[in-house]
């Protein structure tokens, strides 16, 4: 059977190595967390709560407007093609086709004016 031996351990390296060594945070809060650190630490955590809504405000935001940009575009292409079949509808030569069936015709004579006299 094998037997357990104790293997020692590197030392860290890296960032959070680094400032667990160089910093004295086992001194600062040997007692607890110091009541004079509390506002800010409040501070901070209202701050981060600020800018985490904030972001997310700003993602829906940006949602909404992408959909409605994409809405925009279709309602501007009907838009586009119902204008062109009305322009196409209304002129002379259609009209004059259509209602052709109804028995009515265009006047081949130019309009005149009837004057009258008081």
């Amino acid at each position: 059977m094998a037997k357990n031996a104790y293997k020692a351990r590197k030392k860290k390296s890296g960032l959070f190595a680094y400032l667990e060594r160089s910093l004295p945070f086992e001194r600062l809060f040997m007692d607890g967390l110091p009541s004079r650190y509390i506002p800010v630490i409040a501070y901070s955590f209202l701050l981060g709560l600020i800018y985490v809504g904030n972001t997310h405000y700003y993602e829906r935001t940006a949602r909404k407007v992408d959909k409605l940009e994409q809405d925009i575009g279709a309602l501007r292409m009907e838009f586009t093609s119902l204008k062109s079949s009305y322009m196409l509808d209304s002129k002379q030569s259609v009209v004059a086709q259509r209602v052709a069936p109804l028995g009515i015709h265009e006047s081949n004579q130019p309009p005149f004016k009837i004057k009258l006299n008081q």
